[in-house]
This record gives C-alpha cells, sequence and structure tokens, in this order.
C-alpha cells in the first residue's frame, strides 16, 4: 500500500468514527421553554431509547408536555415531508408554543381516544384481522362465493346492467351486467338490529306542526327541521296530525327524498321516520348526546335482526364453511379459542395468511384483550381497552428508533394484569425505542428508567418540572408523587353492616354463568375481577331496573371549544339568572353562544383564520379582547363583577363569592359544591373542555352525576385519571355518599378502593369463557386472609399481610 493509500485510508476512519460521535450526541429530545396550555417555560431533557414515566396530579400539565407539544411537533413535522397536494388532504396541525424542540423521532401515539362508535365497526375491522379472516374463507370457504368482500357485512351484493357506447373507431353499443358479490346483510344493513318505532314518542296526534307536535329533540316549533315540514307543501301545518289522510301522514312519515323550496333557498324534504333513522338511529347508543340517548330508548325498540340472526351477515356468507364454521361463528369465538382454530388449520396454501392471523390473534391475548370477540362492536370497549386494541399492530412491529406514546395504558388492568403491560413496554423500549408513559400507577413508575413530575398542583398551580431523574431518588424527593409513591393502607377493621340487598339472579349477560348474587344496600361495595372477568356485565347489565338507581360509566364527555365547566354542568343557569335578576334584563343576554355574543368573533373570544394546508391561526378578538362578550353585555354586574370575570374564577373562588352577599346564589353553590367535592376547584369556570385532562373530565362528570337522584349509585372505575394523592379524597367522598344514605357499588382495579370497601364481590376467575362467576363474596380482610383467588393475593402482597 502506498503511504498516500495509507493516508487516505486513516483519514477515513477518523471521519466515521468522527460521525459516529457525532450522531451519538443526539441521544436526548430537548424541549426548552414549552408553554402549551398551563406549561411554565418547562424544561426537560428525555433521553432517547429509555423508558420515561410522566407523574404527577391530575392537570399538572402531563398531557400537555408529552401530547401537546413532543408527539404533537412530531407529527406535524412528519407532515410537512409532504407535498402541499397531499397535506391539504391530512389534517393542519399548529406549532407548539415551545422555544426549543429538537432530537425529536417519528412518535406513535397510542392514547384513550375511543375508536370509531359506527355500529358496523368492530374489533375485527378496527385492527385488520377481520380482513385477514375475509381473506381465509375467500380461498377455503366452501361453497366458494368469491372475493373477500363476499363475507363483508360493510359491502352490500351489487347487481346492474345496462347499454353505453364506446367512442373507438367505429362507435357501437354494447350491453354489460355488472355483479359484486357483498357480505350486507340486505335486512339490517350490516347492523345486526333492527329498529321498531313508537309513534306516539315522534309526535302529538292532537297537536298541529304549528303547535309544536313533533317531540323529536331539535325539532323546535321555530327551527329550521319543523319550517321545512311546515312549508313544503306536501302537509297542511295547521292541521292535526291525528286528522292527517293516509296519503299526507306517508308524507309525513315516510316520504322520499324531494327538493323543496321554501323562502327562496332549496332544501331536501324527507319523511321523518328515515330522516331518523338516518341522523339518530345509524348512530352507535353511547354515541349520542344524552338528551337525544334517552329519546331514542324511549321512542325506538332495538332487537336482533331476524334475517341474520344479530350476526349482520347474508345468507351466502353464512353458509360458507371453513373446517366446518362459518366466519360469523369463527368472528363470535373468543379470540383465545379463534387463535387455536386458526392454528390448527393444516392448509399448506394459505400457510403464510394462517401465520400471520395467529400472530394477530396471539397479540391480543399477549395484551391481556384474549377474552374480546372480533365481532364486538368498537363502541362498547372501554378506553383502557380501546387503547389496548390499537396497540396490537404495533407489537409485532420491526421499526426501530420510534418514539411510542402511552396515555395511561394500564386503564381497566386488574393488577395481575399490569405486569404483563410492563413487560411490553420494556420489550419496545429494548427494541431501541423511546417509550413515554403518562401514567399514575407506583407498578409502572417502579419500571422507568426516568422520571419526569409535573406539579406542584392542578391548572395554574401546575404546569413546572417538580422533579426529573430516577424512580430511588422520586422516592427520597418532596414531591406529592414521591411523598404518595409508596403509600398502602390496611383493610377496615370495622365495616359497615348493610340495610337490605339487591337480589340477582341467573344473571347471564354477555359471559356471565348464571350468577346469583345479592349485593348489600348502605354501604361501600366494590365489584372487581380480572379484566373481561364480567364485572360491568354484573354491575350494567343485570342490576334490577328501578330501586334508583344512577350508573355512571366510562363514556368519555363531549364538548367544543365553546363548552366549559360551567355550561356542562348546568352552572351556568343559575348563575345568568341571577344577573338577570339582579340587573332586569333577559338571561340569554349572559350567554356568550345566544344574545350576548361579541359580534367580533361570535362568541368564541378568538377570531380564527383558515391557510389552507397550513395550520390555522387564532387571534385574540380586538372587539371584545377574549371575553366573549359584547361590551354592553359587560357594564351589568352583580356583586361588583361582570359575567366574564365570574367565569374567569376558579371553582373555589365562586363558592365563595356565591355563598352570600348580594350574589348569594344558592343553587349554584351546590353544583359549586359538587365540583369541589370531586376535587375540581380550581378548574376555572369558563375554561374550555377541550383543554381539560383526561382525569379532570372524568370527575366533572361525576361532578355532575353526583347531583342526580337516587339512592343507589354505580360507578365504573372513578380511579381513572387520578393521581395517588387524589385516591384519598376519592374515598373520603364515597364515605360521605354512604355515610348521607346512598349505596355505592364500585367496579374498581385499584386496591386502596379494595382495602377502603365494606363489602367485596371478585368475579373470575378468569376472563372470557374462563370468567364469568363469582370467586368470593365478603369483607376485604376476610379476602386477603384467604388469598384464594387472583385479587385476593394482589391486594396481600398491596397491604403487606
Amino acid at each position: 500500500m502506498s503511504r498516500a493509500d495509507s493516508r487516505a485510508g486513516t483519514a477515513g476512519a477518523t471521519g466515521a468514527g468522527t460521525a459516529r460521535a457525532a450522531a451519538d450526541r443526539h441521544d436526548v429530545i430537548r424541549v426548552h421553554g414549552a408553554r402549551v396550555n398551563n406549561l411554565r417555560d418547562v424544561r426537560v431533557e428525555l433521553p432517547k431509547r429509555r423508558l420515561t414515566v410522566f407523574t404527577g396530579v391530575s392537570g399538572s400539565g402531563k398531557s400537555s408536555l408529552v401530547f401537546g407539544t413532543v408527539a404533537a411537533e412530531s407529527q406535524r413535522l412528519i407532515n410537512e415531508t409532504y407535498s402541499a397536494f397531499v397535506q391539504g388532504f391530512m389534517p393542519t396541525l399548529a406549532r407548539p408554543e415551545v422555544d426549543v424542540l429538537d432530537g425529536l423521532t417519528t412518535a406513535i401515539v397510542v392514547d384513550q381516544q375511543r375508536l370509531g362508535a359506527d355500529p358496523r365497526s368492530t374489533v375485527g375491522t378496527a385492527t385488520d384481522t377481520g380482513a385477514l379472516l375475509r381473506i381465509l374463507f375467500s380461498r377455503l370457504g366452501r361453497p366458494h362465493l368469491g372475493p373477500p368482500n363476499a363475507y363483508s357485512f360493510n359491502v352490500p351484493s351489487v347487481r346492474a346492467s345496462g347499454a353505453f357506447t364506446v367512442e373507438r373507431g367505429n362507435a357501437r353499443t354494447e350491453k354489460r351486467t355488472f355483479t359484486r358479490a357483498g357480505g350486507m346483510c340486505p335486512r339490517c344493513e350490516g347492523r345486526g338490529t333492527v329498529s321498531d318505532i313508537d309513534l306516539a314518542e315522534l309526535y302529538d296526534a292532537e297537536k298541529s306542526l304549528a303547535e309544536g307536535a313533533i317531540r323529536v329533540p331539535g325539532y323546535t316549533g321555530d327551527g329550521w327541521m319543523v319550517r321545512l315540514y311546515a312549508g313544503s307543501g306536501f302537509l297542511d301545518p295547521d292541521k292535526p296530525i291525528g286528522h292527517y289522510t293516509e296519503r299526507e301522514l306517508a308524507d309525513f312519515l315516510h316520504h322520499e327524498p324531494t327538493k323543496v323550496k321554501i323562502n327562496g333557498v332549496n332544501l331536501t324534504y324527507e319523511g321523518l321516520i328515515p330522516k331518523l333513522r338516518k341522523s339518530m338511529l345509524s348512530k352507535d347508543r353511547d354515541a349520542l348526546q344524552p338528551h337525544v340517548r334517552a329519546f331514542v330508548d324511549r321512542a325506538v325498540t332495538f332487537t336482533a335482526c331476524p334475517d341474520c340472526g344479530g350476526t349482520r351477515l347474508s345468507e351466502g356468507a353464512r353458509g360458507s364453511l371453513v373446517a366446518g364454521i362459518s366466519i360469523a361463528d369463527a368472528c363470535a369465538l373468543q379470540i383465545t379459542d379463534l387463535a387455536a382454530w386458526v392454528r390448527a388449520l393444516d392448509e399448506p396454501s394459505v400457510a403464510p395468511l394462517t401465520a400471520a392471523l395467529g400472530e394477530a390473534l396471539d397479540a391480543f391475548a399477549e395484551i391481556g384483550l384474549g377474552y374480546l370477540s372480533l365481532d364486538r362492536p368498537t363502541g362498547t370497549l372501554s378506553g383502557g381497552e380501546a387503547q389496548r386494541t390499537k396497540m396490537v399492530r404495533h407489537l409485532g412491529s420491526p421499526l426501530t428508533d420510534v418514539t411510542y406514546v402511552f396515555d395511561e395504558p394500564t386503564i381497566g388492568l386488574h393488577p395481575h394484569d399490569i405486569q404483563r403491560m410492563n413487560d411490553l413496554l420494556l420489550r419496545l423500549r429494548d427494541k431501541g425505542n423511546t417509550v413515554l408513559v403518562v401514567e399514575h400507577k407506583p407498578e409502572v413508575i417502579a419500571i422507568a428508567d426516568h422520571v419526569v413530575d409535573l406539579g406542584p398542583g392542578a391548572g395554574s398551580e401546575g404546569g413546572t418540572v417538580c422533579f426529573e431523574g430516577p424512580v430511588d431518588r422520586l422516592r427520597a424527593a418532596d414531591t406529592v408523587t414521591g411523598r404518595h409513591l409508596d403509600d398502602r393502607a390496611a383493610p377496615k377493621s370495622a365495616v359497615r353492616a348493610p340495610r337490605g340487598a339487591l337480589e340477582i339472579r341467573g344473571a347471564t349477560t354477555h359471559n356471565l354463568r348464571e350468577v346469583d348474587v345479592d349485593i348489600p344496600l348502605g354501604v361501600l361495595v366494590v365489584v372487581t375481577g380480572v379484566a373481561g372477568s364480567g364485572k360491568s356485565s354484573l354491575v350494567h347489565g343485570s342490576i334490577p331496573a328501578g330501586h334508583g338507581v344512577v350508573s355512571i360509566d366510562q363514556a368519555p364527555i363531549r364538548g367544543s371549544r365553546r363548552s366549559n365547566p360551567a355550561t356542562y354542568s348546568g352552572l351556568l343557569d343559575p348563575i345568568r339568572k341571577a344577573f338577570a335578576k339582579a340587573n332586569g334584563v333577559g338571561p340569554a343576554l349572559f350567554s356568550a353562544n345566544s344574545e350576548g355574543a361579541c359580534p367580533g368573533c361570535n362568541g368564541a373570544g378568538v377570531v380564527f383564520t383558515d391557510l389552507g394546508m397550513m395550520a390555522g391561526v387564532a387571534v385574540t378578538c380586538e372587539e371584545c379582547d377574549g371575553r366573549r362578550y359584547q361590551p354592553a353585555v359587560l357594564e351589568y354586574r352583580l356583586a361588583g363583577r361582570d359575567i366574564a370575570q365570574v367565569l374567569a374564577m376558579s371553582v373555589a373562588e365562586a363558592a365563595e363569592f356565591f355563598a352570600e352577599g348580594p350574589a348569594r346564589t344558592p343553587a349554584a353553590g351546590r353544583v359549586l359544591g359538587r365540583l369541589a367535592d370531586v376535587g375540581l376547584g380550581y378548574l376555572r369556570l369558563g375554561q374550555p373542555l377541550t383543554t381539560l385532562s383526561g382525569g379532570e373530565r372524568q370527575r366533572l362528570k361525576l361532578a355532575v352525576h353526583l347531583g342526580e337522584k337516587g339512592g343507589v349509585l354505580v360507578l365504573d372505575e372513578p380511579t381513572t385519571g387520578l393521581h395517588l394523592a387524589d385516591i384519598a379524597q376519592l374515598l373520603d367522598l364515597l364515605d360521605r355518599l354512604v355515610d348521607a344514605g346512598k349505596s355505592v357499588i364500585v367496579v374498581e382495579h385499584h386496591q386502596a378502593v379494595m382495602a377502603h370497601a365494606d363489602w367485596i364481590i371478585d368475579l373470575g376467575p378468569g376472563a372470557g369463557t374462563g370468567g364469568g362467576e363469582v370467586v368470593f363474596e365478603g369483607t376485604p380482610a376476610d379476602l386477603v386472609a384467604a388469598r384464594s383467588t387472583l385479587t385476593g393475593e394482589h391486594l396481600a402482597a398491596w397491604v403487606g399481610a
């Protein structure tokens, strides 16, 4: 080798080494000066290829830092790599308010957002396992139907024939027949249920349209919907509906869509029943607003489709078999059983397909969802189940050096299942990925490589980093999380005596096996068991009607940026009336969504400018300075405060303001008291719901339901989103409810709530077909002493028995 070649080789090696050293310096995600929502110039450096857990009380800023800053900017930068044309079809994301944000990698967000609540959306369609199963049946099914669409309940069969002209050389007319085989049941259109409507709930036959005969929510006398019917020309608006001729009644209820012109506006007239089927009945019941859901429950009876038996599939799809079962039977199997059936298929022609399907099904079992079935509607999944369902596609992914972002992945998990989730998080990290987890459970915090603790309080009292470092140092740190990380509690030494019982006999909802159980009244009852053991089926599906039962499930509260705690809780109504009475004007004047709205921003407080493919810009309204009201409205005062100033108060400040003096309003005080009881005293009354964390929304919903009358209160995992320090306040609230005479039934996995119960009902022993039985009834102390169930073993370990 020549001297020149030697020098060149040395230089090359040095250059490569320098490059590697430079690349290795990018081993952290740097966040400097983050100010999203309540963050106060947060500065953190997150290690890459490590597991970082973000802790802090609910509302301290965890989601704002992880999702609103790091994940949001990563997704925005990825979107910018596409052409302007493609970006026009993608959601526009604004750059987070942060000074420095570098070292980012591609972010995969696995949050708690519910999967689509459309009736045709199932676990199989949401995870692509249904698509693999359809391909399998299209290859092996006998009799053979055709392509995979022939087994899909979302695809209708289509037949068409006609003539067309081909303009090529000598133009000629050809006749063609077109056929597409679909698997949709034609009667229920792939929904699995048919509905029967009670006409008496739709309209008052003694009234005319002009007199407000239509009883459907949203069909007010002065609204466009009623004006459409009254001015269509098909009906007499002053004639009672009960006096309609057969033709008029058919036009009113069943008329096909027809173009009409009313007051110079082109509109589409359609019968009331098909309009309701499209606007209300085609949606998942849980996705409807509460008042609409109540109407649907009154007016509509849903039954399994008599043609398909609720399978959603056509007769042909139900009759095509593989190894003796149809695709409807396969989708109804518990996923663990379906995985065993797939592995038993000895078909070399589809070996790659069965291998891929088997791996996807095994992934469900691996994350604790083996008890589900592929035909389970996604709208019925809890937030935790939905999040874990999204995780299925990531388990076997060969991607590395990406950032996985999880939002409380242990929600809905029994302590027995949390270790399985921990193993998954560690496996993702060990493949070379950065894992960011927002979490409250000490079992997950314990496995973290790095912990970022935000606080010290919530809302305006949070938004700062109180601690950053390893777990062992967190235990010694003087932070709220550090002080409560090792909290434990012994089971009650004395429990309350019940006052009667709710008798459940022969319960068979979902996987329950003829369960007979007495739920004590007048005490705190905790229903527990591994995920999928039948807890919700017992509590929500089997408690007898009546008895004044008020059920609070995990359905998320919905609201736009115009919604806030005051509007959602009903607090704004007594406040508006108090202002109206004090000033001698109408209450509507004090609504930013009605007469009092600032004309410049229509009551939004900001003016939005759409910039097409780029993120829109929101600028504070110059006319109202962001206060949302007309200047004239702000001249009216109550005890020296205008309505905008009142909505800027915290719950605690407002409770003091409305408690005495000229502003004394008992109705407002009662609502504010319930908000304070659930730990939301720091929340501003006018804060948009879109800025609230998941835990804050959960507690806001709980506060609203606490105002309902009923002797039996059913809560579904009320600790969701709660910090360790907030559990004690929740337990105190539950005690006060019981001491006030209510019976409280809680579906819960948290050991602190179990230990605090007067009576425990434990279901199991496993999940799905392996559960559905009551494996223990008694006091927490007896459960710990017996250690006869998984719950007993974990509770005993938690209390240190």
